[in-house]
């Protein structure tokens, strides 16, 4: 018998960013692996116990879901971008049928999230999102008011006061030059081949504190990786993943990380 596929639910005015390839492939790169799973292990130092409900505003192609889902977790993802959610149904079909089961994929925005799939999670994530958005402070509003009182909320941003790092370590000195002009909210092309700006994590923190979400830790992620372009994990994976995990969790390194990594608690 044909276990049931992830649940899909449509919203006809979602705008496609065909983004999936390029993203499948750079979750790949040792700094997309190193991305994921220093997400993941401060999630689980993090997140309420298993099983809890989990909403991923943005998750793309479910590979945090997919982890979270392995221990224990219920995941939907809201994603706008229909070719993701097929790479999620694709990877969720490898998985055991209880993991699977664990997974449900709705498109649409998640400035619409509470109207596609409600209210009151134990834990709301958004990661990769906010630097293709103008103004993140509508979403980080609608972000905390899905969470509900004591539940956690976790975002992955990039570093506007770091971007001009990559460029210069790569000797691309006129586009860190310009980076450093604009280090407030620099746009540049991202791993994904389209245009990306960056964010304070600070301002960040002072909209969340706004919004109702209290600060518990922020980590900074790719401090040492960043730079390597598409280099593929090597046998010293299990090194580097430590040494950015301690070098992320502490100043001066996390302040010059690419990636930004907020875990804040909604108030009561």
């Amino acid at each position: 018998m044909t276990e049931p596929g992830p649940r899909v639910t449509d919203n006809n005015w979602v705008l496609s960013r065909a983004l999936a390839p390029a993203y499948h492939a750079h979750t790949a790169t040792l700094r997309g692996v190193v991305r994921q799973h220093l997400v993941t292990r401060a999630l689980r130092t993090h997140l309420p116990a298993p099983p809890g409900r989990i909403l991923d505003v943005g998750g793309g192609d479910g590979t945090q879901a997919i982890a979270l889902a392995r221990d224990g977790y219920q995941v939907t993802i809201c994603d706008p971008d229909p070719d993701m959610l097929g790479q999620a149904s694709d990877s969720l079909l490898a998985e055991p049928a209880p993991v699977s089961a664990r997974v449900s994929l709705v498109l649409g925005d998640g400035h619409d999230a509470a109207t596609l799939v409600g209210d009151g999670w134990d834990a709301t994530l958004c990661h990769g999102v906010l630097m293709y958005l103008p103004d993140p402070a509508p979403l980080l509003g609608v972000l905390v008011s899905l969470t509900r009182p004591g539940g956690t909320i976790s975002l992955v941003g990039k570093n506007a006061t770091a971007l001009a790092l990559r460029a210069g370590l790569q000797a691309r000195w006129h586009e860190a030059v310009s980076l450093l002009d604009d280090e407030t909210t620099g746009t540049e092309i991202g791993n994904l081949g389209v245009p990306s700006r960056g964010d304070d994590p600070l301002q960040i923190q002072d909209l969340l504190a706004a919004a109702g979400a209290d600060p518990v830790i922020w980590h900074g992620i790719r401090v040492f990786t960043d730079h390597l372009g598409d280099t593929p994990p090597g046998p010293d994976l299990d090194t580097v993943l430590e040494a950015e995990w301690q070098a992320g969790r502490r100043d001066p390194y996390r302040q010059v990380a690419r990636l930004y990594h907020l875990i804040h608690i909604r108030r009561s």
